[in-house]
């Protein structure tokens, strides 16, 4: 029985990501308020956020320090059209930003979303090599089972077909390589002390090609789309060096995996490498606002810088491009970062996550595997350990462990097969706690009424 709310949601809104026949018989939960990692919906039932609202906060719903630059930011200036203007909010955040980021990435271009920031990077690298002469290079490299949003540029890069396979005919002739799969590793290397010789896929895509590539982009460290697929930073140094032998930009996608969640600022970082383009958001305003931006260095910049006439400008533009309140909430958030010790803090929280989720999920027998990088855990549900077998899609297990999960107070979305842990940093140890065993508890429940099931159809 649906509530008045969802009702009239039901008749007028088309939710992301979602079959809405499902929402006959399982209505979207209204949420009131929020307050640190609980959501709160219009009885007063709390939700732990364990997905961060996909992935985008970082210090709690409602957070004193970023609402109060919100507000303040509110009354002096709400927006201002970016091209021939400016302001101090966009100024300092650039300049923070080309501060903190890895190597020589010291121009910032402003953008609403990742989807967009992804678009703008390719654009830019296309351009760049138009522009300098190398007009072959038209076409980008991606991994299979990339995830780079849902634009038409974006999904021409991703390469997980629920998202993208109807929309083939729209989409750019990307190239392929086999993405690294260490949980199904066909080198049958570990993780912690892999060489990655899975880059042999991609080395093989770049020699083929190289006279034809603008860029490779690449999701630093974590396959977030696909599964939470993590694979170790040599991938990335190795793929860094390939770049720069074949003449190949490297767009950098930490628009999921940026601002801490894999243990350092940004992923790269761990690998010691600089790409040419790095695309950031979600985290970037901690849950806020929309805002996103693409940093790359003087080299790029330079071969947009002209005179009018010759037409080599970038003319890419959102109406929203350095939105002044987006700005200033993104501000407060690399505040927190640093006042906060925010990265040491989190080190310990993550080693906790870890050791208590492998106690706890070692010996279940759905569960393959626990993995986790920094502040993401994911559990890897399964027909057969041994095998690694994994459940038909039709059977949308995860999805029925996601509704358990809910029942329970723990919002806990699936990725296929997948469950994972993301949650705002601010999580205590004890949150941790209540996090992993809830999980747990809907996990085993769902295995349990399986199991009975099965019993009584034997007994039958």
């Amino acid at each position: 029985m649906k509530t008045d709310m969802q009702q009239r949601d039901f008749n007028h809104v088309w939710h992301p990501c979602s079959q809405m026949k499902d929402y006959e018989e399982f209505p979207p939960i209204v949420i009131k308020k929020g307050k640190g990692i609980y959501l709160y919906d219009e009885n007063g039932k709390s939700y732990i956020d364990a997905v961060s609202s996909w992935w985008v906060n970082l210090f709690g719903h409602a957070n004193d320090r970023i609402s109060t630059a919100l507000s303040r930011q509110s009354t002096m200036l709400e927006h201002v059209i970016f091209a021939n203007f400016t302001h101090e909010p966009a100024v300092l955040l650039a300049e923070k930003l080309a501060s903190i980021t890895p190597g020589n990435l010291n121009k910032v271009f402003f953008a609403d979303n990742g989807s967009a920031a992804i678009e703008v990077a390719l654009k830019m690298s296309f351009q760049y090599h138009q522009q300098t002469g190398k007009t072959s290079k038209k076409r980008f490299l991606a991994l299979t089972d990339a995830y780079h949003g849902e634009t038409i540029g974006a999904l021409s890069v991703g390469g997980v077909s629920l998202y993208n396979e109807v929309f083939q005919p729209l989409l750019l002739d990307t190239i392929r390589a086999q993405g690294p799969d260490c949980y199904r590793c066909p080198f049958s290397e570990k993780q912690e002390s892999c060489s990655a010789p899975c880059i042999a896929f991609m080395e093989e895509q770049l020699a083929r090609h190289h006279e034809e590539l603008s860029a490779v982009i690449i999701e630093p460290l974590i396959q977030a789309a696909a599964g939470m697929k993590m694979y170790p930073p040599a991938y990335l140094k190795k793929l860094r060096e390939l770049c720069k032998a074949y003449d190949v930009h490297l767009i950098a996608d930490e628009i999921a995996v940026g601002f801490g969640r894999t243990g350092t600022m940004f992923a790269c970082e761990q690998a010691g490498i600089t790409p040419d383009f790095m695309c950031l958001s979600k985290g970037l305003t901690g849950g806020y606002l929309p805002l996103s931006v693409v940093l790359t260095n003087d080299r790029v910049y330079q071969a947009f810088y002209d005179d009018y006439g010759t037409g080599k400008a970038f003319l890419h533009s959102h109406s929203y491009t350095g939105n002044p309140l987006a700005c200033r909430v993104a501000l407060e958030v690399l505040n927190i970062f640093e006042e906060e010790n925010v990265l040491e803090s989190n080190l310990e929280k993550s080693a906790y996550m870890k050791t208590l989720a492998e106690q706890v999920f070692s010996q279940h027998p759905l569960v393959g595997e626990y993995r986790q990088t920094g502040m993401v855990g994911a559990l890897e549900l399964v027909m057969d350990k041994a095998t690694k077998e994994p459940f038909p899609s039709e059977d949308r297990i995860g999805y029925k462990i996601y509704k358990i999960a809910l029942e329970k107070g723990l919002l806990l979305r699936p990725l296929g097969n997948v469950l994972y842990f993301m949650p705002p940093y601010v999580i205590t140890k004890k949150e941790i706690e209540k996090m992993i065993h809830t999980a747990y508890e809907s996990v085993q429940s769902f295995f349990q009424e399986t199991h009975d099931k099965k019993e009584v159809l034997i007994h039958e």
